[in-house]
């Protein structure tokens, strides 16, 4: 289904009956990354996953998307789906701009779980990986996607993963570059969110990747400490909805529950 907003366009699906559980995809993702799990989840529950600006089918609205902007959009959805409270999954970049719903509308939120996200802001350095990773892109988009996709995997599982990373990697390859862009030069400039972990009026669940390539697991670690969060950990890299596909929605179903 398809929204207009602020003149783009905003895709996502509408499955099942029951509470709302909103998916929120990654960088270079789109809503598809959660199809396998709604045959098991909209049983019970109506499932809501949305194209994030400029990913999937979802245009773009100018050259910066930051989270707040992002989640805006996700907010129109949910405005014209007329839902009031929903459970929200993100995915790294669906995860920061989850707290940034959260930021601002936390009684509109029921649960928060982070998938191989953080609540924490870019350190200098990985502001400056995401600058080089626009400049890498803007001299060859095409093999930057490639290289990044599989970088996200612990190594072991590239080889059994080949093939859904090369359907990741054509999924990826449809996301224009204005999109790529828009949302490095966005999470670039997010702000640090871990208040809401010890602060936030809902339910919340940290899922962690020991062998994350992309977020550290001692400091994902240490932002849950002292707070009343669920933390799960795999044995795996940042793909835990494909690494760990089975165990996580058992976790998924848990957390609902």
């Amino acid at each position: 289904m398809v929204l207009e907003h602020k003149g783009t366009s905003i895709f996502y699906t509408d499955t099942g009956k029951g509470q709302a559980l909103v998916f929120l995809h990654g960088f270079l993702e789109n809503s598809s990354i959660w199809a396998p799990f709604i045959p098991t989840l909209s049983k019970k529950n109506r499932v809501i996953c949305i194209d994030l600006l400029g990913h999937g089918k979802t245009g773009c609205l100018g050259y910066i998307h930051s989270m707040e902007l992002m989640a805006e959009a996700v907010n129109a959805v949910l405005r014209k789906l007329k839902i009031k409270r929903s459970i929200f999954f993100g995915h790294s970049m669906g995860g920061y701009v989850a707290l940034a719903f959260a930021d601002k509308k936390p009684d509109a939120v029921k649960g928060l779980c982070l998938i191989n996200s953080t609540t924490i802001a870019d350190s200098e350095e990985k502001k400056q990986n995401r600058d080089r990773a626009i400049s890498a892109l803007k001299e060859n988009h095409k093999s930057f996607i490639r290289i990044a996709i599989s970088n996200l995997f612990r190594p072991k599982n590239r080889t059994i993963f080949s093939h859904e990373i090369k359907n990741l990697k054509k999924e990826a390859l449809k996301t224009p570059l204005q999109g790529i862009v828009a949302a490095l030069e966005g999470m670039k400039t997010r702000v640090d969110r871990e208040a809401l972990l010890h602060f936030g009026p809902y339910k919340k669940m940290m899922v962690i990747g020991k062998h994350d390539p992309i977020l550290d697991y001692n400091l994902l670690i240490k932002q849950a400490e002292g707070t009343t969060v669920k933390v799960v950990e795999f044995p795996d890299g940042h793909m835990s909805f494909i690494e760990n596909r089975e165990e996580l929605l058992q976790n998924i179903m848990y957390f609902v529950e």
